[in-house]
C-alpha cells in the first residue's frame, strides 16, 4: 500500500513537471511575482483534474459494485410459485386442482375440512380471506414459511403435503386425510352424548398436543393459532397439530411469544378437563368480581376454596387413582392461564409434568 502511494506521488510529480515544461517558455522575460503565479495556476489544474478523476472512479465503482449487490439479491430470491405446490409425490397437482374446481369431489368433515381421494385419501383445510398476500415480500415470505412447515417432522405434528396459492391467496392446506375428525368435532359430540372420550385418552390428547408444541417451540417457530380445531384425532385418539406457524398478518406480532401458545394450550387442557366451552356462562358465574373472569380465574378459584373437583366433567368421575391425575391437572391447566406470561410454564416443564401423570 505505501508503494503504491509513492508510485501515485512520483506520477503526479511527473504531470507537474511536464506541464511546467510546457509554460516554462511562457513565462520567461516576464516578472518573477507574474511567473509564480503562472505556475500555481497550472499545479492547481492538476491537482484539480486528479481530484476530479479520483472521485469519478470511485463513484463509478461504487455504483457498479451496487448494481451487482441488487442484481445477484434478485436472482436469490426465490421465485413466487403459483396455482398447487405439492411436497407428496402421491399427489399430483392437476388431480389437486381438479378437485378444488369440482363441488362434487369434495366432502365436508366437521366444520373446517374436507376430504377428496386422488387416490391418495386427503384433507383439505380451505382458509379466509385474510390469508391474502398484500406484496410481493409477503407471498415470499409465507410461501418460504411453508415450505420450511413441509419440512417438519414429529409424531403430533401434521406434515403439510401441498398448498394452493391464486391472485396472491393462500387458498387452501393440504394433509392427510385423519378419519375421526378434529379436537372440536369430538368434544360436541361428546357433548350430546354421542361419543365417549375417558380420561385415559384425553390426557393422551393433552400430552400429544404439548410434545408437538414443543418441537415446535424447541424449532423456534411458534403456532399462533392452537384451539380444538386445529387439532386431529385418529382412531385411537392420537392428536396432530395443523396450521402450524400461519398466521394472517405480516410480520406477525411482536406481542405474540410462546408463552401465548401455552395460555392456548391451557384452554385446550381446560375443554378436556371440562368437557365446556371456554365461552361457557359458568365460567363467569363463580368470579363475577372486579377482577373478572374467565376459564383461567375460574380454574384458580376452585384450586385455592379447595374444590378443584368440582372443575371435572362428570363423566370422568369415578375411579380415584385418575381423579387424582385429574385435579393434578386442573392445577396445571391453572398455571398454564396465568394472566401474566411470565408466570405460565415452558413446553420443557410441561412435558414432564403431563407423562408423569400417566405412563406414556
Amino acid at each position: 500500500m505505501k508503494k503504491k502511494l509513492q508510485l501515485e506521488l512520483v506520477l503526479v510529480l511527473v504531470l507537474v513537471y511536464e506541464c511546467l515544461g510546457g509554460e516554462m517558455m511562457m513565462i520567461q522575460g516576464q516578472g518573477q511575482g507574474q511567473g509564480q503565479k503562472v505556475v500555481l495556476k497550472v499545479v492547481l489544474r492538476v491537482m484539480l483534474s486528479i481530484l476530479f478523476g479520483s472521485i469519478t472512479g470511485v463513484s463509478c465503482a461504487l455504483v457498479s459494485a451496487c448494481l451487482v449487490r441488487f442484481v445477484f439479491r434478485f436472482m436469490k430470491k426465490p421465485p413466487i410459485l403459483k396455482g398447487p405446490v405439492v411436497f407428496s409425490p402421491l399427489i399430483s397437482p392437476k388431480s389437486l386442482q381438479s378437485a378444488l374446481n369440482s363441488t362434487t369431489q369434495l366432502l365436508l368433515i366437521g366444520r373446517t375440512y374436507y376430504t377428496t381421494t386422488l387416490p391418495h385419501p386427503i384433507a383439505l383445510k380451505k382458509l379466509l380471506p385474510s390469508f391474502h398476500t398484500s406484496s410481493t415480500s409477503h407471498t415470499r415470505r409465507l410461501q418460504t414459511h411453508l415450505h420450511t412447515l413441509a419440512s417438519l417432522t414429529h409424531a403430533n405434528l401434521m406434515t403439510l403435503r401441498a398448498y394452493v396459492f391464486h391472485n396472491n391467496t393462500l387458498l387452501c392446506l393440504v394433509y392427510d386425510y385423519v378419519p375421526t375428525g378434529s379436537l372440536e368435532d369430538a368434544i360436541i359430540k361428546t357433548r350430546l352424548n354421542q361419543l365417549h372420550i375417558g380420561w385415559d385418552a384425553r390426557l393422551r390428547i393433552a400430552v400429544g398436543i404439548i410434545k408437538a408444541l414443543h418441537y415446535l417451540h424447541f424449532s423456534k417457530i411458534l403456532h399462533y393459532n392452537l384451539k380444538p380445531s386445529n387439532v386431529l384425532l385418529d382412531a385411537h385418539f392420537e392428536p396432530t397439530l395443523t396450521d402450524s406457524g400461519l398466521h394472517t398478518s405480516a410480520p406477525p406480532p411482536s406481542v405474540y411469544t410462546e408463552k401465548s401458545d401455552i395460555f392456548s394450550f391451557g384452554v385446550i387442557l381446560g375443554i378436556l378437563l371440562t368437557g365446556r366451552d371456554p365461552s361457557d356462562p359458568l365460567f363467569l358465574e363463580v368470579t363475577s368480581s372486579s377482577r373478572g373472569g374467565g376459564m383461567g380465574m375460574w380454574f384458580r378459584h376452585l384450586v385455592e376454596a379447595g374444590d378443584a373437583r368440582e372443575a371435572l366433567d362428570k363423566s370422568l368421575l369415578g375411579q380415584e387413582t385418575q381423579e387424582d391425575e385429574m385435579l393434578m391437572a386442573v392445577r396445571i391447566a391453572a398455571v398454564c392461564l396465568s394472566d401474566l406470561p411470565a408466570d405460565r410454564p415452558s413446553t420443557d416443564e410441561l412435558v414432564p409434568m403431563l407423562t408423569q401423570l400417566h405412563s406414556f
